[in-house]
């Protein structure tokens, strides 16, 4: 036994490991900077999806051709009720999403279409610019 002993020792040596058989170096540098890899990967992952979150919401947002539609029919609406309507009701009227109607609204404000205020029990009223007096216009 002893003698095999000697034998394998002094064959030892002579063996080398082939190169396949070495560890990848990648697999070292990821254990050795673990700590930076990881959470690198997870806040990239959280951008990924927080950027395709607001892409989504982008995309459902009304082209030119659909907001001008709304636009006239809102318009037409407030016409319809010349004292004003609250942004629910003109939502239920025209067929859209309560939250892009008053996105619209809000727009169509800016441009001078409309004008709002807000009455004694917090609703916010919208109404056709001009079309009943208003404090600004009003020549006596």
């Amino acid at each position: 036994m002893m003698l095999m002993h000697t034998l394998l020792a002094q064959a030892a040596p002579d063996y080398t490991r082939p190169d396949s058989s070495l560890s990848p170096s990648y697999f070292e540098i990821l254990e050795q900077n673990s700590h930076i890899i990881y959470p690198a990967v997870a806040v990239l992952t959280l951008v990924i999806i927080a950027a395709g979150i607001l892409q989504a919401w982008r995309t459902q947002d009304l082209d030119g051709l659909q907001k001008n539609e709304f636009k006239k029919a809102i318009v037409n609406e407030l016409r319809r009720n010349i004292s004003g309507m609250p942004g629910d009701m003109l939502a239920k009227a025209v067929g859209l999403d309560r939250l892009k109607t008053n996105r619209l609204l809000e727009q169509m404000q800016q441009e001078g279409l409309v004008v709002s205020h807000t009455n004694s029990q917090r609703l916010t009223v919208w109404r056709i610019r001009g079309a009943s007096p208003e404090a600004s216009v009003r020549r006596y």
